[in-house]
C-alpha cells in the first residue's frame, strides 16, 4: 500500500475508507457484542477479516477529594493475571448515557455522589480491536453515601496525591491503558489554567 508522511499543517488525508461487505455477530452480552466483518480495501481488489467488540462505550471518572487527592481503585484484572491500581469507571450498557453511566460507576466503585461532573474528552482505548469511546469526567463535590458494588468486582479504595499518581505511573505501578489515557486529558484540562 502507498505510504504518504503527513504534517501537522496539512488540512486533510486523502485516506479513504474502507468498504463493509458482509457482517457476522458471533457473541451478544450487555456490554459489547463480538463481530465479523467482511470488507474490501480502498483499491477495491483485496478483501480481508476484521475481528472487533462493537461497544456501547464506556466511561473513566477522576474523582478529586476537598484536599486535592484523587481516588483510585485496585482491582483484579484477570487477562493480565495481577491487580491494577486504575481510576473508577465501566463500560455502558445499551441504552445509558455516559454520563448516567460515570455516576452509577462512581457510586458502585466508590461509594460516592458527585454533585459535579465535568466532561474532559474521550478516546478509543484500542482502536485495533475495537470501536468503543470512552468519555472521561472529573468528579467534585462528593458525598459518601456507601458502596453498591457490582458483584463480580472485589475493589480496594486507594487515594492518592497527584505528585504520587506521576511516581506510581514512572515505577510502572499505576499500568492500565483507560487510566493512563484519561490521566492525558487531565493533565491537558488542568494545564488549561496556565495557558497563555
Amino acid at each position: 500500500m502507498e505510504r504518504r508522511f503527513l504534517f501537522c499543517k496539512e488540512p486533510m488525508s486523502r485516506l479513504q475508507p474502507y468498504t463493509t461487505i458482509a457482517q457476522e455477530l458471533l457473541h451478544d452480552n450487555r456490554y459489547w457484542r463480538y463481530k465479523h466483518d467482511r470488507y474490501i480495501l480502498p483499491d477495491g481488489k483485496k478483501e480481508s477479516d476484521y475481528f472487533y467488540a462493537d461497544s456501547h462505550g464506556s466511561t473513566i471518572i477522576i474523582p478529586i477529594l476537598e484536599d486535592n487527592r484523587l481516588i483510585m481503585v485496585k482491582q483484579y484484572r484477570y487477562l493480565n493475571q495481577k491487580s491494577s491500581l486504575e481510576f473508577p469507571g465501566g463500560g455502558l450498557t445499551s441504552g445509558l448515557k455516559p454520563e448516567e453511566n460515570a455516576h452509577k460507576e462512581l457510586l458502585e466503585e466508590t461509594g460516592m455522589i458527585a454533585e459535579q461532573l465535568i466532561n474532559i474528552g474521550s478516546f478509543n482505548p484500542c482502536n485495533g480491536i475495537t470501536n468503543e469511546l470512552c468519555s472521561v469526567y472529573i468528579a467534585k463535590q462528593m458525598t459518601f453515601i456507601g458502596h453498591n458494588a457490582d458483584e463480580t468486582e472485589d475493589i480496594e479504595i486507594v487515594n492518592v496525591s497527584i505528585d504520587e499518581c506521576y511516581t506510581l505511573i514512572r515505577t510502572g505501578e499505576i499500568w492500565d491503558g483507560m487510566t493512563l489515557a484519561s490521566w492525558t486529558l487531565f493533565q491537558t484540562e488542568q494545564s488549561k489554567d496556565f495557558s497563555p
